[in-house]
């Protein structure tokens, strides 16, 4: 039997990035103590309200079809919100409601970009991106993100990658893996760059509401001149703790919304509309677990870099947002591979590698900060001792 080209361009693009993961979890279930930091999830569970909310509409019988806009309490909600944040007259009809981000962004890149064309992405990135970039049928273009810079994306390496098949740059702000957060200057000479070739700016800003303290959060949809080319896409998923409600959006221009709409009534008629109430109610006044998480995650990330930095020759690069930290673990001579597999076996922690991200990160690995402190406090014992023994071993064989 055949299948369809899109599972070949696809292939390898999922399971093979998580293979630490897989083996963390499964030496787990054969009984080893391993601290895993590999996934990131909310440190905490949705509140009350919001799992009272989605039950309240259940009970009310909202639980028929909706459309493929989504519920006009939700998209009125959103485009509320968005006009306060942005300053920009926003429209219930600039917004369409979707399963999540990912769905957001799958959806919007396919009614985006086709075969031939080009998707500009900054590398590292989220690692689903490339999936979703090629399922479209489109080639992903990836844009090298510099420590030396932050890892913030720059104008002039968008600019010299940029060819005739060029439609679309990928903008992640706050970023993962890495926790940067772009600055308006930084989208407006990106927006120079997709004024100047015609394209299409794509942001990804699920991260928004855990932006550290003091770091300014910007966003391409308040721009005025880049608002016709801009579609952003997010959800509720980090904001308010809840992955699992798969509630989501994609805002941009009415002409966008009105393209996309057959895609998306053909993908599937509408989310649910008892999750759609309890969204409503969620983004129309600030998150009540966002600033916790926050707190926490940038203490987190304060610790492990005292730690690391303190007592080993590892080094940390410090997120201004998000969930993770970044470990720079080119003092070991190991790729990161090969060391995020070591560390897991002779050392029971389980972190990501930073090439299951991209080809920028091939001396780091990513930790997730979602674990609890004490957890958290054991893996750092646990690296610090594994790069003394490295050390030591390459001190032995010199």
């Amino acid at each position: 039997m055949k299948f369809a080209s899109i599972t070949e361009r696809l292939s390898g693009l999922g399971s093979a990035k998580w293979a630490v993961h897989v083996r963390a979890r499964a030496l787990r279930a054969e009984g080893r103590d391993i601290v895993e930091l590999t996934i990131g999830e909310p440190d905490v569970p949705p509140v009350d309200a919001l799992m009272e909310d989605a039950a309240t509409a259940m009970r009310a019988g909202r639980m028929g079809y909706s459309n493929g806009m989504g519920e006009p309490g939700l998209r009125a909600a959103l485009a509320r919100r968005y006009t306060s944040s942005t300053g920009r007259d926003i429209h219930p009809d600039q917004v369409m409601c979707l399963p999540g981000t990912q769905t957001s962004l799958f959806t919007t890149l396919m009614g985006l970009v086709e075969e031939g064309d080009e998707v500009l992405v900054g590398d590292p990135m989220y690692a689903t991106y490339e999936g979703c970039i090629r399922a479209s049928g489109a080639a992903m273009v990836p844009v090298p993100l510099s420590p030396d810079n932050g890892f913030r994306m720059k104008a002039a390496d968008i600019a010299v990658r940029i060819t005739p098949r060029s439609r679309a740059i990928l903008l992640n702000t706050p970023h993962n893996p890495t926790g940067a957060v772009l600055t308006r200057d930084d989208i407006r000479e990106i927006g120079e760059v997709a004024r100047k070739h015609d394209l299409w700016i794509i942001s990804d800003e699920v991260y928004e509401e855990l932006i550290f303290d003091g770091v300014p959060f910007a966003s391409p949809l308040a721009e005025a001149d880049l608002a016709d080319r801009t579609v952003v896409v997010s959800s509720i998923s980090k904001s308010h703790a809840a992955p699992g409600f798969r509630s989501g959006w994609a805002i941009g221009s009415t002409e966008f919304t009105s393209h996309l709409l057959s895609l998306s009534e053909t993908m599937l008629f509408g989310s649910q509309p008892f999750l759609a109430d309890a969204t409503a109610n969620a983004v129309s006044a600030p998150s009540t677990v966002a600033p916790g998480m926050r707190q926490r995650f940038a203490a987190r990330a304060g610790y492990l870099a005292a730690r690391l930095e303190n007592e080993s020759a590892l080094s940390v690069s410090r997120p201004q947002a998000g969930m993770f930290a970044l470990i720079d673990i080119s003092s070991t001579g190991m790729s990161a591979e090969g060391y995020a597999f070591d560390l897991l076996e002779n050392a029971g922690v389980a972190v990501m590698p930073g090439t299951s991200f991209g080809k920028t990160l091939d001396t780091w690995v990513r930790v997730a900060l979602t674990a609890p402190d004490a957890a958290l406090e054991t893996a750092c014992d646990r690296i610090v001792a594994h790069a003394s023994a490295i050390t030591a071993s390459r001190s032995a064989a010199q």
